[in-house]
């Protein structure tokens, strides 16, 4: 069925040639955008869904989340707002839960997760394994958000297990692990960072999963400069996520690369950090995305417009940069921006993913911040959030 979205008062599309309309519809036939254009000159549709002067942009494409795990980091939080340091090793207490659920518990947290982000406005979401680090629950995790993400990455490589050597933990994760784990998932990802993974062990994984046919993603520069933007550019890994601290060569490097530079803002709140340099990295070149990073220790949030919000506010992004960086680049991280199907934008033969507003612009995301402004979602064409009478 057809469906006929007029009286848009705003529509951001993320295209090269239509970019931003005013007074606009569009028409989504399936589970694809079949036209966009002046309201004016729509064709007709099955069904029309008036928008009353409202902003129209993609879905949100969150690029970046830990969705499968058990338990309550609570305390640790608390602690970190008390003055403790965020540290690397708080994934274990999570690592422990996530092993001691059932399969049951944890779909019941997966699937409740990826519905709070839908009712946000997110159409499209990433995933990772992580907190299972033995061969048969990174296998379960696998398996579990499979079910749920759009796409799933493996992170086997997210902490050295307790009790065990790290090379020896690394063999496992670039054999077995990524052996039993690799059906199930479309890229692999590493912590490369001072308490989980060095250069070296960092490079062995993502060359194993490489070899796999795996795309390539890297957690990188969060607690102070490192490898991990390096690594991430000279293996083609389609983003490096973090990048709380980059040095002049870094960015230098993300902006001469394809490797996308995902900024989690709500982990940096969370965890007490600096705010990363989103200015330097646009104005050098380089594309960017904003992710949630969605999980239970260092930023248990799943709201890309809490993200968008900070990103403007704090990270001195304009509005729509940021609304792109959350939509469009995040797509271009997952390499997902083009072609059939394409998310995070709106054009003929792109997935219908379309976040409608309770605001005349997106402009209202950084101006209302912490404001509920999702009035309604299509999500591959599928109306989730929001509803009209027929013909309304």
């Amino acid at each position: 069925m057809s469906v006929l979205i007029t009286g848009v008062g705003e529509l951001t599309t993320n295209d090269d040639e239509l970019g931003q309309l005013s007074d606009a519809a569009l028409v989504l036939d399936g589970d694809r955008v079949a036209w966009v254009g002046p309201a004016a000159q729509a064709p007709d549709a099955d069904e029309r869904v008036d928008v009353a002067g409202r902003a129209v942009l993609p879905g949100w494409v969150d690029s970046h989340t830990h969705l499968v795990f058990a338990g309550d980091r609570t305390e640790e939080f608390g602690a970190r707002m008390a003055g403790q340091p965020y540290q690397a090793g708080g994934i274990a207490v999570t690592v422990n839960a996530t092993r001691a659920a059932t399969d049951a518990e944890l779909e019941d947290v997966l699937r409740r997760h990826v519905a709070e982000a839908v009712a946000q406005g997110t159409t499209y979401v990433e995933t990772k394994t992580g907190y299972g680090l033995t061969v048969a629950d990174e296998l379960r995790s696998a398996r579990l958000a499979a079910r749920h993400a759009d796409e799933v990455t493996f992170l086997g490589a997210h902490l050295v297990p307790q009790g065990w050597d790290a090379d020896d933990y690394v063999a496992l994760v670039c054999g077995e692990m990524l052996d039993a784990v690799a059906p199930h998932v479309g890229w692999a990802d590493v912590f490369c960072e001072t308490g989980a993974f060095d250069a070296d062990q960092s490079r062995a994984v993502l060359v194993a999963a490489k070899e796999r046919g795996l795309g390539l993603r890297v957690h990188g520069n969060q607690l102070g400069e490192g490898p991990g933007v390096r690594l991430a550019v000279e293996l083609g890994a389609a983003s490096v996520d973090h990048c709380t601290y980059l040095s002049g060569a870094d960015v230098e490097a993300l902006a001469g690369s394809d490797t996308v530079a995902t900024l989690l803002p709500a982990c940096d709140l969370s965890t007490r950090q600096s705010l990363p340099d989103a200015r330097a990295l646009l104005d050098a070149g380089a594309t960017i995305a904003l992710a949630s990073n969605c999980n239970p220790g260092s930023s248990y949030t799943s709201s890309m417009a809490f993200c968008v919000a900070t990103a403007v506010l704090q990270l001195r992004l304009s509005v729509a940069e940021a609304v792109r960086a959350a939509t469009w680049g995040g797509a271009r991280a997952l390499r997902r921006e083009t072609g059939d199907g394409a998310v995070g934008v709106l054009r003929p033969g792109s997935r219908a993913d379309v976040h409608v507003l309770n605001a005349p612009s997106v402009t209202h995301l950084a101006y209302r911040p912490g404001v509920p402004l999702t009035h309604a979602v299509w999500r591959a064409g599928r109306r989730v959030v929001g509803g009209w009478p027929a013909g309304s």
